[in-house]
């Protein structure tokens, strides 16, 4: 097995910490945790606003950051679902690699050398077809 390079170690780290990010961002704690960052906030400033307009671009400004995180919890949910489907497909498959069960652990270099290997497959497959 080859050493890493320290671009790789970075990759790997930084691809770990997105990771741990969209965990967090998409966890129930946290959008209740931004809820009531929100409440205060506004509660805080509302007899400051001298012109509704102000009042009104706040509110739209929380509810736009609100629905980041609500968001994400669906995109983590509909991830996971579809990894599962997949992972499902692939197990049952007698000619698949099972090497590709853990793909969404790899980099993104890594998964840019998988797709180049399995276009070079496609392409002489679809050689060997047309002849």
């Amino acid at each position: 097995m080859k050493e890493k390079t320290t671009y790789q170690r970075i990759e790997q780290w930084f691809e770990s910490m997105v990771g741990i990010a969209l965990k967090i961002y998409g966890h129930p704690f946290t959008f209740v945790v931004a809820l009531l960052l929100v409440i205060f906030f506004v509660v805080q400033n509302v007899k400051n606003y001298t012109h509704v307009q102000d009042l009104v671009r706040d509110i739209i400004l929380s509810i736009s950051f609100l629905s980041f995180f609500i968001i994400q919890r669906a995109v983590n949910k509909t991830t996971t679902a579809i990894r599962i489907k997949i992972n499902e497909l692939i197990a049952s498959h007698d000619k698949a690699s099972n090497d590709q069960l853990a793909i969404e652990e790899k980099t993104g270099s890594e998964l840019e050398e998988l797709a180049d290997k399995h276009k070079d497959v496609h392409q002489s497959s679809a050689t060997k077809e047309s002849n």
